[in-house]
């Protein structure tokens, strides 16, 4: 195999893409793709997995893959430079997840502390774990590994995920020989990056909880969002009263988003956010003109990324295209590690003739 520096990365196709998944990797993405560092950056959009917790609803996850695609295209991904694909339509996926669920116990899966979290998330705890869900750990080896990826960007939430996929792969090759690729996790490097929480200061950004900021808002839903459920300080009742910034949302959201720059154009009282957030501890900020400097900071964020879906928006036919000639492409790579795995296996019987002999002297002995 040669040496190639190859990413991927990818959602789940649930629901619109919100600010969250913007700071933790689609900006990210983009800077990666047009860094010139990566011989291939593949996206995938991981239906089959959206479906292991939705399978009583695939329209749901049928209608959202346009969104998805959508707000990769109005973010700066460049369908000529990375390769966007659908997870459903590529076979060598599900024969590779099959051979690698014999690798694995269900006792090593249960005990990952990413299906864990989730298990209790989504309720599977009182209800019973769908074994699609419960798999889901050597799906993602089965995706990583099938385009020979060797740098996975993730949260830190998913790194268990990727220690299960090294852990497959270390296990394959010790008993078929070295045939997939050793993938490593690329984490944010900016603490604040990792995890940005939901406008009320919840953990998550959730449809459900209503404490999303999406990248398709309108400037009016963004105000609302900010001025009307965004979490500041419960104790800076009156603006003489010193402020706290850790756990305050506001500069949760300014520590992700703003530079020197905003302040200079929005709020030149201050040079740069640490000058702000010392006047805020110290009583006479109020939340009224931060969340005013953060709304303006958004809208620098948000709004060419909402021009340019608009833009898509009108051609579905080009962005079909877009789906349809990177499925291609993902489907001749993940065929061709599919065929390297299988004959790492000898289970290519069609293609190695010497299984034929193998036979032949079966025979031969059987009868002596």
């Amino acid at each position: 195999m040669e040496n190639k520096n190859i990413i991927l990365t990818g959602d789940r196709p649930t629901g619109r893409l919100h600010l969250g998944h913007y700071v933790g990797s689609l900006k990210r993405r983009v800077e990666l793709q047009n860094s010139g560092n990566y011989d291939e950056i593949n996206i995938l959009i991981a239906d089959d997995q959206a479906l292991t917790d939705n399978a009583d609803n695939p329209g749901k996850i049928r209608e959202n893959i346009i969104n998805v695609v959508l707000d990769y295209l109005s973010v700066g991904i460049d369908p000529t430079k990375s390769t966007i694909c659908v997870q459903s339509a590529l076979p060598a996926l599900h024969a590779l997840t099959f051979y690698y669920m014999n690798l694995v116990t269900t006792a090593r899966l249960s005990r990952n502390p990413t299906v864990k979290a989730e298990i209790q998330l989504r309720g599977f705890a009182d209800e019973g774990l769908p074994a699609g869900f419960f798999a889901y750990p050597v799906s993602q080896a089965a995706d990583i590994t099938a385009f020979d990826a060797n740098v996975v960007p993730v949260g830190e939430d998913q790194l268990p995920m990727l220690e299960q996929a090294r852990e497959i792969v270390e296990k394959f090759n010790r008993v078929y020989g070295e045939t997939l690729v050793m993938p490593k996790a690329m984490i944010p490097e900016n603490e604040t990056q990792r995890r940005l929480p939901g406008v009320d200061g919840k953990a998550k950004m959730s449809k459900s909880l209503g404490n999303c900021i999406y990248l398709s808002d309108t400037a009016s839903v963004i105000k609302k969002q900010v001025n009307g459920k965004m979490y500041t300080d419960p104790l800076h009742l009156q603006i003489t009263d010193p402020g706290h910034t850790e756990g305050n949302v506001v500069f949760t959201y300014l520590d992700a988003l703003c530079t020197d720059e905003h302040f200079a154009e929005y709020l030149p009282d201050y040079a740069n956010l640490e000058e702000m957030k010392e006047h805020y501890r110290r009583g006479g900020l109020g939340d009224g003109t931060c969340k005013k400097f953060l709304l303006n900071v958004l809208e620098e964020t948000l709004s060419p990324i909402r021009a340019e879906r608009a833009k898509w928006e009108k051609d579905i036919d080009a962005v079909y295209d877009i789906i349809t000639e990177g499925t291609a492409r993902a489907v001749e790579k993940t065929n061709a590690t599919l065929a390297r795995v299988r004959k790492a296996m000898r289970i290519d019987y069609f293609n190695d003739r010497s299984i034929v002999k193998e036979w032949e002297e079966l025979l031969k002995k059987a009868k002596q």
